[in-house]
């Protein structure tokens, strides 16, 4: 299915979507927040809503009884048909699978949050390990996790977590890639992704003071692609390095492969994992992923969720509309919710006109609107 005949099965899912909502109030109240978040400027909150209360929508998501396990259930579906639909005869294409960990800055107490606002890495706030899916041209945040702090998963951990849930169907049909940061790259979690329940690849980075089975460190390495045995790990992996810019001046991170291939190929594979940091860039200032104010880990969960979902929305219909040079975001934002919610733009608008009425009055002028039968 080409990229520009993907607009009739975006408005079915939507259409689907509204079908699981089990009054007509929350589907008008699921199609305002999408509204809301497809503004396309990251400052998306319910008092900023032109077509529901604060109230509705606070109610809506920490409150009203509606099918969110069946939501993501639809959604991935749908992903997933879009995906299979893409392939063709021949070798089978890489899936990159892109894990990393971001943080939703928050100031303030919650405590009806209890220790879920906390305090990581010099940063306050709700911390999500993150599955994101990159193959051809799809981009997917896939499925999230909460990291609760210590005495819990780490975010290793909670990686193989959000690994088991890729259907099997996704797996076997793609080579897979798992990229990650240094986090990832420990002991436990190279062995997880290379036994034989998962058997993917992986791309991760490490410490260049992590040991080797012979005593040296790996920032005495000095070749690229160098074949090297890792303290505590029984089979070899492949080691490149990757120079980042970091306070005006260049950084040296080392990238490990489980794979043999070339030190350059390394390199290269280590640079896409930043992808998944423009994501994390664009979900928080365009579709407002950290703007959560709810006071329940559902409504705060449910946000998370249709924040993930405008994210998607907005990328479908700039695939839809083809012009693949240069990605606007708040451009495609706009556009999805020209093509998909027009109604709710509408509502908006005339929301803003009523206001401006006593300005309207004042200058003489009086603002009409007549319906036409078509």
């Amino acid at each position: 299915m080409p990229a520009q005949t993907i607009l009739p099965q975006v408005e079915e899912l939507l259409s689907t979507l509204k079908d699981l909502m089990p009054t007509i109030y929350q589907k008008e109240t699921l199609e305002s927040i999408i509204g809301l978040l497809l503004d396309g400027q990251g400052n998306a909150v319910p008092h900023h809503c032109q077509t529901k209360s604060e109230s509705a929508i606070s109610r809506f998501l920490n409150h009203y009884n509606w099918p969110t396990r069946s939501i993501i259930r639809t959604i991935r579906s749908f992903i997933l048909n879009l995906v299979l639909s893409q392939r063709r005869k021949g070798r089978k294409p890489i899936l990159q699978v892109i894990i990393d960990l971001t943080t939703l800055e928050k100031v303030g107490k919650f405590p009806h949050l209890k220790d879920l606002v906390r305090v990581y890495n010099h940063k306050k706030g709700l911390h999500i390990v993150v599955l994101y899916l990159v193959i051809g041209n799809w981009r997917i945040p896939w499925s999230f996790r909460v990291y609760r702090g210590k005495g819990t998963p780490s975010p290793s951990q909670l990686a193989v977590k959000l690994l088991n849930t890729l259907p099997s169907i996704l797996t076997e049909s793609c080579s897979i890639y798992v990229l990650g940061d240094t986090a990832f790259g420990t002991i436990q979690f190279i062995e997880k992704i290379r036994s034989k329940k998962f058997n993917h690849h992986g791309i991760l980075g490490i410490p260049n003071r992590r040991k080797l089975m012979d005593g040296r460190k790996v920032s005495d390495l000095k070749t690229r692609g160098q074949q090297v045995y890792l303290h505590g790990l029984d089979y070899p992996v492949f080691v490149s390095w990757v120079w980042l810019k970091r306070n005006g001046k260049r950084v040296k991170r080392f990238v490990i492969s489980t794979k043999h291939i070339k030190g350059k190929t390394i390199t290269r594979w280590g640079k896409y994992r930043w992808q998944i940091e423009g994501f994390f860039k664009t979900a928080k200032h365009q579709f407002s992923l950290h703007r959560f104010g709810q006071k329940t880990l559902l409504g705060v969960y449910r946000w998370l969720i249709l924040s993930f979902l405008s994210y998607m929305l907005a990328y479908w219909v700039y695939l839809h509309n083809g012009n693949f040079d240069d990605l606007d975001w708040y451009d495609s934002a706009q556009k999805a919710l020209i093509l998909l919610l027009p109604h709710i733009l509408l509502l908006s608008l005339l929301r803003r006109l009523k206001l401006l009425n006593p300005w309207f009055y004042e200058h003489g002028l009086e603002l009409c609107l007549v319906r036409c039968k078509m």
